[in-house]
């Protein structure tokens, strides 16, 4: 069985990355034919945003239970449901004319995708050896970042060659060709269930992660006093509460918090998180400033997005290279480092700004995150043991979709609020002839992301320096036992 893993996994590295980026794709390419779906189907603004919040809501309150019933099923035959299901929805998606049917089939994409994020870490590691592990899954982490970031362009070329269905139909021939050779190709597993799902633990971990997104989406529209908002963040702190108790008395718990004990896991964790959020500060300031202020058209600020997903594509499988040679913990330092000084640098731009300037910072933003991704989903990968990567994969993914929406409301709220204390009323679109409000706002944003990321980095210099003096220690005690015996 081994002896195909090593003939077979780069043919299942290119299955894994194409289901991630499906799933993840998904979560973006909508956006830009939302508007369209909307008089399709005769709703408005508001309802429509479903297609988009439906899909990531359910990915991040069960993706740890199927990452959990990868560790006790088999990572492999959850992964291809996932596919199936996926597949299923997006035909579903496809053909209907009723928004509560899309909204339904897009729940059931939501579910495939969950099933494949959770796992798809998990088979990585499980069939590359550790020398190369991080470039395999640098390659699966560009897949993730190009998913999220080409969707929007992708989406307005369909939408303006064809119609919006063909967004969701694009998806079925491919995902029949991926499920097709990973039945054939994934490592199979006759793993059969020796301890049940810790059902009340996901539930309540549900409970703790749905209001919170729910409240996180409407805070900007309806306010932090609101009622409905006070009542989503309530049950979710309790939930959560709760959830920690109840894990701590389980003997087959949904997460092993004991995980979380491993310093090098949860900091890795905790980066991966707050990169994201700075990220989607970024993806959600990036389109208004290119199109309100610097009048871009769209297709050129579309091209300007694009700057950072090519430099990701191509850096991020280098860095997991990288990765396997000398270490990981370096280099997610060194991308730390370049992410904040992206940000800061983003903070900078104006109404003068020049196109160069722009790029230049962009590059420096992105060349950050390929350093920076690959070898800190090598660092979580590595640190668990072998029954528990899909957990721990599950867990690496929950928090990037995690700050994905953090990221998204950290930058509304900053940006919004700055520009309501600024103009003196309460303003929630960018406001036409008020630009300087704009740019004051966006450097709020921008600055904000990057004192956080900045933060992660001075966390990961600290464990570098722990690191190191161990070592020194290390060598001073070996040095003197053989001192002593020579003497």
């Amino acid at each position: 069985m081994k002896k195909n893993y090593e003939k077979n996994k780069w043919p299942i590295l290119l299955i894994v990355v194409m289901s991630t980026f499906m799933a993840t794709l998904d979560s973006s390419i909508v956006n830009v034919a939302l508007p369209q779906m909307a008089r399709a189907m005769d709703v408005d603004t508001s309802q429509i945003q479903l297609v988009v919040t439906s899909y990531l809501i359910v990915i991040v309150g069960i993706i740890l239970i199927f990452g959990k019933l990868g560790d006790m099923l088999g990572k492999t035959r959850i992964f291809t449901f996932g596919i199936a299901l996926f597949t299923v929805g997006s035909l579903l998606c496809g053909i209907t004319s009723s928004f509560p049917v899309l909204i339904g089939a897009r729940i059931v994409q939501a579910v495939g995708a969950a099933a494949t994020m959770a796992n798809n870490q998990g088979i990585i590691t499980q069939v590359f050896p550790a020398t190369q592990r991080g470039k395999a899954l640098g390659l699966t982490g560009t897949s993730v970042a190009l998913g999220s970031l080409v969707g929007p362009g992708l989406g307005g070329i369909i939408v303006g060659a064809s119609s919006w269905e063909y967004i969701y139909l694009i998806n079925v021939p491919v995902g029949v060709v991926v499920l097709f050779f990973a039945i054939k190709l994934l490592p199979r597993s006759n793993k059969k269930a020796t301890v049940r799902l810790d059902a009340l633990g996901a539930v309540l971990f549900m409970l703790s992660i749905v209001p919170l997104f729910v409240a996180l989406g409407q805070v900007q529209s309806l306010g932090f006093t609101n009622p409905l908002i006070l009542a989503g963040f309530i049950v979710s702190i309790g939930s959560f509460i709760a959830f920690i108790r109840v894990e701590q008395k389980r003997e087959n718990p949904l997460i092993p918090l004991y995980i979380f004990k491993n310093k090098l896991f949860s900091l890795s964790i905790f980066c991966a998180f707050i990169t994201f959020v700075g990220l989607f500060c970024n993806n959600i300031i990036q389109p208004f400033y290119l199109q309100d202020v610097m009048i871009y058209s769209p297709e050129q600020a579309g091209l300007m997005m694009m700057i950072f997903p090519l430099v990701l594509a191509v850096l991020a499988p280098v860095s997991g290279h990288v990765s396997d040679k000398i270490g990981s913990e370096l280099l997610t330092f060194i991308g730390l480092l370049l992410i904040s000084l992206g940000l800061f640098l983003m903070s900078t731009l104006t109404e003068q700004s020049t196109l160069t300037t722009m790029v230049i910072f962009i590059v420096v933003l992105s060349v950050g995150m390929g350093l920076f991704q690959s070898p800190n989903n090598s660092l979580i990968m590595s640190t668990v043991k072998r029954d528990q990567l899909g957990i721990a994969g599950s867990i690496n993914a929950l928090v990037r979709n995690m700050g994905m929406v953090t990221g998204i409301a950290l930058a509304t709220t900053l940006l919004y609020g700055s520009m309501s204390a600024e103009l003196g009323y309460r303003v929630t679109d960018y406001v036409a002839g008020q630009n300087g409000a704009f740019i004051n706002g966006m450097s709020n944003v921008y600055i904000t992301a990057a004192v956080i990321c900045l933060f992660g980095a001075v966390l990961t210099f600290l464990r570098l320096l722990r690191k190191k003096s161990g070592a020194i220690e290390q060598a001073v005690i070996l040095e003197n036992e053989i001192s002593g015996n020579r003497k």
